[in-house]
């Protein structure tokens, strides 16, 4: 790699743990890449596992957002920190998973815009509110999208995924992550 993926000059572990090598060996088969932001972390193997445990977690396991809503959510998120790594990492998620490049744009440009579903604005107003102001919060916030069919834990959901987001925009902009070049041409 000629680029470094930060800012800071943190060596990772050569070799890695076998569990993050084997980790690091299906994400090239799956993606065609090692993201950098695993990358990124793999200078300390305990804080690359719990990242990759929250991550995995929170936007593949089981809920009732499906994966494309995370993603959105991690993109409208991610949008209102101007977080550049993920903008273009969760971007090309999103164009990958809903088939739609221009929604994809449009939601990470200004999600207000978007030709989204009411249930879908909801849980985007939702998430963008606690970025933005978070000790605004209230009951209407929760009230607005149980009006739209969410149950008690995707509220949960829709708060832990904004919330990750918004850690890992914060640690990409102290460390200066760059994203991988091959997700600008993914899915267009």
């Amino acid at each position: 790699m000629d680029e470094p993926v930060t800012a800071l000059d943190l060596a990772p572990l050569n070799p890695p743990p076998a569990d993050i090598g084997a980790y690091f060996d299906k994400c090239q088969e799956k993606l065609g890449l090692i993201p950098n932001v695993l990358l990124a972390y793999a200078f300390d193997a305990d804080k690359l596992r719990a990242f990759m445990a929250m991550y995995n977690d929170l936007m593949l396991a089981p809920s009732g957002l499906s994966k494309a809503e995370r993603e959105m959510i991690a993109v409208a998120v991610s949008a209102q920190n101007e977080c550049v790594y993920c903008l273009t990492a969760h971007g090309a998620a999103l164009r990958q998973l809903t088939g739609d490049a221009a929604l994809a744009e449009v939601i990470a440009q200004n999600w207000r815009v978007a030709p989204l579903p009411p249930r879908q604005r909801a849980m985007l107003a939702f998430a963008v509110k606690l970025t933005n102001h978070p000790a605004e919060m209230a009951e209407a916030d929760r009230a607005a999208l149980r009006a739209e069919g969410f149950a008690e834990r995707d509220i949960w959901d829709i708060a832990a995924v904004a919330a990750f987001y918004n850690m890992s925009n914060r640690m990409a902009a102290a460390v200066e992550m760059r994203p991988n070049p091959e997700y600008h041409g993914m899915a267009r």
